[in-house]
């Protein structure tokens, strides 16, 4: 762990620009460029708040506000992963000409796509203060959820980073899993309005879950241990252990990465 921040100090200037590049590249093709950060998760709130309101009725008080924290976080996470996931493979002519830590490359890919969340948050901000949401000093306790995904995605992101290097077909397999992880974030629904026999167990796996309902909780002006503290725990502790085992992971397979990209 000293090595890591070593050298994540040591090639700062390096990380900084692996993420511009990122972000650039993201956008590069697109005529709305950043705007469509806003644009997207906006459009996709009012898709929902009509599809899960209006017709189904399963929507409530400030259900926009609801959708868009669960949205917001799941995107994040996936794209996240997902980018993570193909950096080594993506940068393998530089990694086999340059030596640097190559967890630079996911931890870039990571970041770069935190900073375009956190810039959709704005939107986030807008629908609530068009929804005239009260907003008290609870607020200040999303900045740990907010903290909590951002481990998570890097433990998770280091994880499918080492295993796509050997297995290339964990690409088309984590599509399926986030699909998976999704329609069990509870993003569009709320899970005491099921009219099924679904185990709670189900949500109480699935650690976004955890961190999704303590971000609604302190946007709605609620305590993230308003209910439980399970929730707080798990999250805590499925990301420092993902974490940690992703860099173990990452750290005692890197040296073989120059034989398989």
């Amino acid at each position: 762990m000293k090595i890591f921040f070593k050298n994540l100090h040591k090639y700062k200037y390096l990380l900084f620009e692996l993420i511009k590049k990122d972000i650039k590249l993201k956008y590069r093709s697109s005529a709305l460029g950043l705007l469509w950060t806003l644009l997207e998760p906006l459009l996709t709130m009012i898709v929902l708040t009509l599809v899960f309101s209006e017709m189904f009725g399963k929507g409530g008080d400030n259900f926009p506000v609801y959708i868009l924290c669960g949205r917001l976080l799941y995107s994040f996470f996936s794209n996240g992963t997902k980018t993570a996931l193909k950096s080594i493979r993506k940068h393998g002519p530089m990694i086999s000409k340059v030596y640097i830590p190559k967890y630079m490359y996911p931890l870039a890919s990571i970041i770069s796509s935190y900073i375009i969340f956190l810039i959709s948050l704005i939107v986030l901000v807008g629908v609530a203060i068009f929804q005239k949401m009260k907003i008290n000093l609870y607020i200040f306790q999303a900045f740990i959820p907010l903290l909590i995904i951002a481990v998570m995605t890097m433990g998770v992101g280091l994880l499918l980073s080492t295993f796509n290097v050997f297995f290339r077909d964990l690409e088309y397999l984590w599509t399926v899993v986030l699909m998976l992880i999704m329609y069990t974030s509870a993003i569009f629904y709320k899970v005491e309005n099921l009219k099924t026999n679904i185990n709670a167990w189900i949500f109480k796996v699935n650690p976004l879950h955890s961190v999704i309902v303590m971000f609604r909780d302190a946007v709605f002006g609620r305590s993230i241990m308003a209910e439980d503290s399970y929730h707080l725990y798990y999250a805590l502790a499925f990301s420092a252990v993902s974490f940690l085992l992703g860099m173990l992971v990452f750290w005692k397979e890197q040296d073989k990465f120059i034989l398989y990209v």
